[in-house]
């Protein structure tokens, strides 16, 4: 009989013990890697309850201002409401060069000026919010008045829902990236205030310049 070799690679067959178990603590570093980055992720998205900065505010249509009149503050949500409509002639709206933008409907104004972050206020007497660090200046709906401000002031994402809390219609992204007045549909009860939804706002001419004011 013809004696066949075997040689030692050919004996092994399967993985041995000490394969297993590297096999085994490498599937369960990964297991373990898993779910400390699941638990990471979990800890660090933001989760916000309604009113609650970063979440929904709800306010009902009472307590929205009248057209083109002084805003309504919300502390705890850090926006001032307003309620525009630039076609109709009035003192703190007063028409720029935007004959082609349809600014109407009801927008939450972020309370902070966009130049360094401090808190300003609506001044009554000049019909116009006026950041008292700087002194930047903006118009009814944000749009900068007087520099040094870089921008238009930010704003919230505004929701109509009717009595049911169903959704009506919401603020929908302009063309140059800021939210836009929202026109209260028929049905709507009340409206909520997204503040985890901010978008910066635009940068566009001064009025002061356009007017030659300043």
């Amino acid at each position: 009989m013809t004696a066949i070799a075997i040689t030692r690679d050919e004996r092994k067959v399967g993985i041995n013990r000490r394969e297993f178990l590297y096999y085994v603590m490498g599937a369960s570093i990964a297991l373990f890697s898993a779910e400390l980055t699941g638990l990471l992720i979990w800890f660090l998205i933001p989760r916000f309850r309604e009113g609650e900065f970063g979440g929904r505010f709800f306010s009902e249509l009472s307590i929205l201002p009248e057209i083109n009149q002084p805003p309504i503050n919300n502390d705890d949500g850090r926006f001032w409401l307003v309620n525009l409509d630039i076609e109709q002639p009035n003192q703190f709206l007063a028409a720029a060069d935007e004959s082609d933008v349809d600014i109407k409907g009801v927008a939450a104004v972020y309370k902070v000026c966009t130049h360094l972050g401090c808190i300003y206020d609506w001044n009554e007497a000049s019909s116009r919010f006026e950041c008292p660090c700087h002194g930047s200046k903006y118009r009814l709906d944000g749009r900068r008045i007087e520099s040094p401000a870089p921008r238009t002031l930010d704003r919230f994402q505004v929701i109509a829902l009717d009595a049911n809390g169903n959704e009506l219609a919401k603020s929908e992204e302009t063309a140059d990236g800021q939210w836009s007045p929202l026109v209260l549909p028929a049905g709507t009860a009340r409206i909520a205030v997204d503040t985890g939804a901010k978008k910066e706002g635009s940068v566009l001419p001064l009025i002061c310049e356009i007017e030659q004011t300043c």
